[in-house]
């Protein structure tokens, strides 16, 4: 398997990791711990890192699309080389780095950061022309 679609596995379950953050705020804010009937409310509910942890969280969802688009599109063209990894790498590692910094609110290096990755998935989708 190539070197992006393990990135894309991995972007793929950091949709799931990074509810272990949001799931740890609603524990510690819940009046009675994480309510699973109605997690959903609980979690508009949430403030400060909590809320924060729950927007990184929903980012994910929305930055995956691209990047999966992205990673397929290096496979269905044929599209190879350490461009195309180290673009691939790079998106995982800003997903990761802006999930951190959301967190802890550092809010002008996360939006960089952001950046990166958006950007990262747009040349992968553009990777056709970039080999």
């Amino acid at each position: 398997m190539s070197l992006p679609l393990w990135c894309l596995f991995i972007a793929a379950l950091l949709l799931v990791a990074t509810k272990a953050p949001v799931a740890v705020a609603m524990a510690r804010e819940g009046k009675k711990g994480y309510d699973n009937r109605h997690p959903r409310a609980q979690q508009a509910a949430l403030t400060g890192w909590g809320a924060r942890a729950m927007a990184a969280h929903a980012n994910h969802f929305e930055a995956f699309p691209v990047f999966a688009a992205g990673v397929l599109v290096t496979q269905v063209t044929g599209s190879s080389g350490a461009l195309i990894d180290t673009l691939a790498v790079l998106f995982i590692i800003a997903r990761i780095g802006y999930t951190v910094l959301y967190i802890k609110d550092v809010h002008l290096l996360r939006s960089l950061v952001w950046g990166v990755g958006f950007i990262s998935s747009v040349l992968l989708l553009l990777s056709p022309l970039l080999s």
